[in-house]
């Protein structure tokens, strides 16, 4: 599909040349030979010109004030100028304003067609951004949270108003596998901030000594091997969301610094020396109870406090089993799709099973037994046999001898299973950690450390 050309151009005979020669390019070019005209194209008309090349004076106007009237309609488009009269100001004035080019008279055609040549690429990775972005928001409106149970729908009508609101920052609260990271993307897609960026970390998957520099950001020379400047997570965010997911494994120091950002609006990299205005809204998401946290000590309490002026708690699967009717199709669906599969068919022995399971893992777990049930699937019936929710897949863990035995159908997270791995072999031990890190080949620090953030007790 060609992109289109409009050209303002006062003087009949160039405007003609340079519509004839943009249409050998490859442009679908419209011509208008006065402001009075662009503007009906592109404010009555709507036309969408993925360039626009101008003269600068025309008979009725400056044109620069027409590019400003765009900018401010929103209107997408490079711009390029030419001109036999232009000084400094209007070149300045034009840059300010977000034009790709100022060009003199008389024209270049090989500079010119360069120019435009790479106003093109410029508005297909623009129109690529536009589909792609335009393709989240469709998948992450507050629909996208599915479930007709009276829980859901509070959950839903939650999401919707929260993404009507100009929050600064969000707690999002629940269980283990409840959707966290889906109501952090709606969030962002379905609120004002969609056009700017969603930066997702996980705060438990980010080493210790990582984390502040992955945060902030560092300049040059800030510590070994800080060979370059590089901007932080908060910094990347700047304009749209950052979502932190896990936020209860922040180290205390780095939430102290995390709430003067939110509180200033500013960021300092590692090694900086002044600091750097930053637009960020901060959604924050744990399965830990931060209240109780806040007030043992082992969660800053005023930044628990600033979360949560905006506070959302998923409801557990368990607490809205009717859903499961609704979700088991919508995932049956996905993975038909990703797997080239047919299932379609559910027999009331599977739906029994499915009612009847009190889902510890929640809707991760419930969008994993539907992967392997379709992925194992020989037709189009959903099959009984690879469903495995008995003692099998409960949450409980069993071990005898050496052996320990975990379940992997989404019913434990990792964290979960990390402390369950402790938990066995510090019982192996009689409770010694130097015991316990033998068996689990670690060190007797490292081990330390996990049984103090699982509240495993002393060894």
């Amino acid at each position: 599909m060609p992109h289109t050309l409009l050209i303002i151009e006062d003087e009949a005979l160039l405007g003609q040349e340079l519509q004839r020669h943009f249409q050998r390019e490859g442009w679908e070019v419209r011509l208008a030979a006065s402001l009075a005209e662009a503007r009906r194209l592109l404010f009555d008309a709507a036309l969408e010109p993925a360039a626009v090349l101008s003269d600068m004076n025309l008979p009725d106007g400056n044109a620069l004030d027409l590019l400003d009237a765009a900018r401010e309609a929103g209107l997408a488009g490079e711009w390029v100028f030419v001109t036999g009269y232009g000084g400094v100001p209007d070149s300045v004035r034009a840059l300010k304003l977000g034009a790709l080019d100022f060009l003199e008279k008389p024209v270049d055609m090989a500079r010119l067609t360069l120019v435009l040549n790479g106003a093109a690429r410029t508005a297909r990775a623009e129109r690529r951004l536009a589909d792609q972005m335009a393709g989240e928001r469709r998948r992450y409106e507050p629909d996208a949270y599915a479930g007709e149970s009276a829980a859901a729908r509070e959950a839903r009508e939650m999401l919707a108003r929260l993404a009507d609101v100009p929050f600064s920052a969000l707690l999002i609260g629940g269980e283990t596998g409840t959707g966290k990271g889906l109501a952090a993307r709606i969030l962002h897609y379905a609120g004002s901030r969609r056009r700017g960026p969603l930066v997702e970390v996980n705060c438990a998957a980010l080493p210790r000594e990582l984390i502040e520099g992955e945060l902030f950001g560092h300049e040059a020379g800030a510590f070994t091997g800080a060979k370059g400047m590089r901007r932080g997570l908060v910094e990347q965010a700047s304009g749209g969301t950052l979502f932190l997911d896990e936020i209860g494994e922040l180290p205390l120091d780095l939430q102290a610094k995390l709430l003067r950002v939110i509180e200033d609006g500013q960021i300092r990299r590692l090694g900086g020396e002044r600091a750097l205005p930053v637009d960020v809204r901060f959604v924050a998401a744990s399965n830990r109870d931060l209240e109780a946290e806040s007030r043992a000590g082992a969660f800053r309490a005023d930044l628990y406090h600033r979360l949560s002026v905006f506070r959302l708690v998923l409801p557990p699967l368990r607490a809205r089993i009717e859903d499961v009717r609704q979700l088991v199709p919508l995932f049956v669906r996905e993975f038909n799709a990703k797997a080239g599969k047919r299932v379609h068919r559910i027999g009331e022995p599977v739906w029994a099973q499915l009612l009847a399971h009190d889902w510890p893992g929640n809707v991760r777990e419930l969008r994993n037994v539907v992967e392997r049930c379709v992925l194992f699937a020989d037709d189009e019936a959903f099959p009984l046999r690879w469903l495995q929710l008995g003692a099998a897949s409960a949450s409980v863990m069993a071990s005898s001898g050496d052996g320990v035995w975990l379940p992997l159908d989404g019913s434990l997270s990792l964290e979960d299973m990390e402390r369950r791995l402790v938990e066995a072999a510090l019982a192996q031990a009689d409770g010694n950690v130097t015991g316990a890190a033998r068996l689990l080949k670690s060190t007797r620090e490292t081990l330390r450390y996990r049984v103090e953030k699982f509240g495993l007790g002393k060894g």
